[in-house]
């Protein structure tokens, strides 16, 4: 779907404030790393996380993306009751039910007519949700859309500690679950209108999606025990498989040439995924800002955040064509541009 009439009027992010290094976590597996015979250092040396953040307290779904909505309402000037959609696109949520959105549409205190819903899909829910709200607004159903995404990870490390520190841990174990202490928390909002009502605002082009459900079981999150299983280097393989489909695509219906355009904004889960990802594509390593050394993989929310720094550091000029890449658990791949 290509947009004609969709802008990005505003747009925040909100790091968590608490930093837990990778030395930390080899220091308190030290026992099981020892008791299998593992000298790797997995975390820094392959994936490339140095330190990823966690929320001071006890910080829900629904808290972070409400501190990262407000500022972005802020930013786009616009009054909470004039907000016509809320999509949460979290994959950390508070319940099963009711949806996250609705809390957040309750803490911003959003009007009666204000649809609001939570969509999951793993680290592509907030493309996705920028796709819906993109929809409505091109169709003039609504005015203005707020997407919102806020990832907390905590409780995944403590229980995945607790787990790999015990005696009967086997390597099998620690290697299927060494994905889930990448993890980083974090929040984004983005605040989308009809491009009449935010005169110079970035565009919203729009985006394509491929998908390769056949592998949906690679990578496995399990609520009950809140931890992650994958398998790393499947997802690398099929992922790039699929995101090479979904490239070709995004050339058909973007007109993309990989020199011509001026920032990737890639969601980040380590370092070999993507070194991989800009290997297989042909891109500029000068052209992506990586956050994951720092932040840990955030997520759906790795996307808007890594484009609300890169505004934050003055690095989008105005007409640069910006590309939003996204392969998430499924498996899904999304990309789209939004021209600044």
């Amino acid at each position: 779907m290509l947009f004609q009439h969709v802008a990005i009027a505003g747009l925040a992010h909100v790091d968590a404030p608490r930093k837990l290094t990778s030395d930390e976590i080899n220091a308190r597996l030290k026992p099981t790393l020892d008791r299998l015979g593992i000298k790797v250092n997995v975390l820094q040396d392959v994936a490339g996380v140095h330190e990823r953040r966690l929320w001071d307290g006890e910080v829900r779904a629904s808290d972070a993306a409400t501190l990262a909505a407000v500022k972005a309402l802020a930013d786009a000037g616009v009054d909470a009751d004039r907000i016509g959609l809320l999509v949460n696109t979290s994959v950390s949520r508070d319940y099963l039910e009711p949806s996250t959105a609705s809390i957040v549409a309750g803490n911003l205190r959003l009007g009666e007519n204000c649809q609001n819903f939570d969509v999951a899909n793993a680290c592509l829910a907030f493309i996705n949700g920028m796709d819906i709200a993109g929809r409505m607004i091109e169709r003039g159903e609504i005015d203005y859309a707020l997407v919102v995404d806020g990832e907390t990870a905590n409780l995944a490390y403590e229980k995945t500690l607790e787990r790999l520190s015990k005696a009967d841990v086997t390597e099998a174990q620690l290697r299927d679950e060494m994905a889930t202490l990448t993890l980083g928390s974090g929040a984004a909002a983005m605040v989308l209108a009809r491009s009449e009502l935010a005169p110079g605002a970035p565009r919203y082009r729009g985006g394509v999606t491929r998908s390769a459900t056949e592998w949906n079981q690679l990578c496995l999150g399990d609520l009950h025990h809140d931890r992650m299983v994958a398998d790393g280097r499947m997802l690398m393989i099929e992922g790039l498989k699929l995101g090479q489909k979904t490239f070709a695509a995004a050339k058909a219906a973007l007109g993309w040439a990989v020199e011509e355009l001026d920032e990737f904004v890639i969601h980040q889960v380590s370092r070999a995924h993507t070194q991989a990802f800009l290997k297989a594509f042909g891109i500029d390593p000068n052209k992506v800002m990586t956050i994951f050394g720092e932040h840990g993989n955030i997520g759906p929310a790795s996307v808007p955040i890594v484009l609300s720094k890169l505004r934050e550091m003055g690095r989008l000029k105005k007409g640069n064509r910006v590309a939003l890449l996204g392969i998430g658990s499924g498996l899904n791949c999304s990309m789209a541009e939004v021209v600044w």
